[in-house]
């Protein structure tokens, strides 16, 4: 089982946190992630903080159209959003979420830092090894 590191906006976090955005779309498709492996939400400026974790439900790549047919409901953004995040590219990418976890203390990133220097956050995603994860996981459960 892989797991990563996602970099997630905070106004998307909220959507997934509160179950309004079942599906994280994606330019590209992290190669290792499949059915069933981990993601660890990193949210972006200004939490700065790793606040949940979800696991795959399924991995779609499809035409932009076709992708917005079936994530329109529960993607959490609206049609114009959908096709500028997708401009200039044919295919995309539907992260299906399930086990939708939040952490009962956020790991903010100086506590990140403290504990894993080496774990930068990413600009998209990242793989974690079983020692970063296990790290992670940890700090949010105190």
């Amino acid at each position: 089982m892989s797991s990563i590191l996602l970099s997630i906006r905070p106004e998307y976090a909220k959507k997934i946190f509160n179950c309004t955005k079942t599906v994280e779309l994606r330019r590209v498709r992290p190669r290792l992630l499949n059915e069933g492996d981990l993601v660890v939400m990193y949210v972006s400026s200004p939490e700065k903080a790793v606040l949940g974790s979800f696991k795959v439900d399924s991995i779609v790549e499809k035409p932009i159209g076709k992708l917005w047919d079936e994530v329109e409901k529960i993607a959490g953004i609206s049609n114009e959003e959908f096709y500028d995040y997708y401009k200039g590219i044919k295919v995309g990418v539907g992260i299906f979420l399930k086990d939708i976890r939040r952490f009962t203390q956020p790991v903010e990133l100086h506590r990140l830092r403290n504990k894993l220097p080496d774990l930068k956050p990413p600009q998209s995603f990242r793989y974690l090894t079983d020692r970063q994860f296990n790290t992670v996981n940890s700090l949010g459960e105190r």
